[in-house]
């Protein structure tokens, strides 16, 4: 261990997350700046680990990393950031509802499609018909959700609907 705090590979091999991953989140501003040891390796505290249980568990409910960022800058202000969270999650909800709402318009209409052409298939080409998939911000959430950690960007929820205290 490093005096006073926790070494790199002591934080990844007690959180389970990766090198890499420790050190994007130190460069988005989630992990507070690690102090340096003589030798140059990255040393945090030790309530670190809390820390990335909590973005951990944020990402698997989809929460972006500039998300995580805003309620992790919110919290260090010392601010209870429940209530932008709770905001969060039910427009992550709301959103999650109208894409199963159009999956569910496309399965439904998927007889519809037959014999059409299409470049690889029709039944998702042609959106079941429903052209307000084209237009709605599910479809766009769901594009967003794919990228990568490196590219993320905050849902629409995040620039609209909250704003930092």
């Amino acid at each position: 261990m490093g005096t006073n705090g926790l070494l790199i590979g002591e934080v990844a091999t007690r959180s389970g997350v990766s090198r890499k991953a420790l050190r994007l989140y130190e460069a988005r501003g989630i992990l507070p700046p690690a102090r340096r040891t003589s030798s140059g390796y990255r040393c945090y505290p030790s309530d670190v680990l809390a820390l990335l249980t909590f973005v951990g568990q944020a990402r698997q409910l989809g929460l972006t990393l500039a998300e995580i960022r805003h309620i992790v800058a919110l919290r260090r202000a010392g601010a209870a950031p429940c209530v932008h969270v709770r905001a969060l999650i039910e427009q992550k909800a709301a959103d999650l509802e109208a894409m199963l709402a159009g999956l569910r318009d496309i399965l439904a209409s998927w007889h519809t499609t037959k014999g059409r052409s299409a470049a690889v298939c029709p039944h998702i080409e042609t959106k079941g018909g429903d052209t307000r998939w084209n237009d709605s911000r599910s479809a766009r959430n769901a594009r967003n959700a794919r990228k990568s950690l490196l590219t993320a960007i905050p849902s629409e929820s995040a620039r609209t609907r909250t704003r930092p205290s």
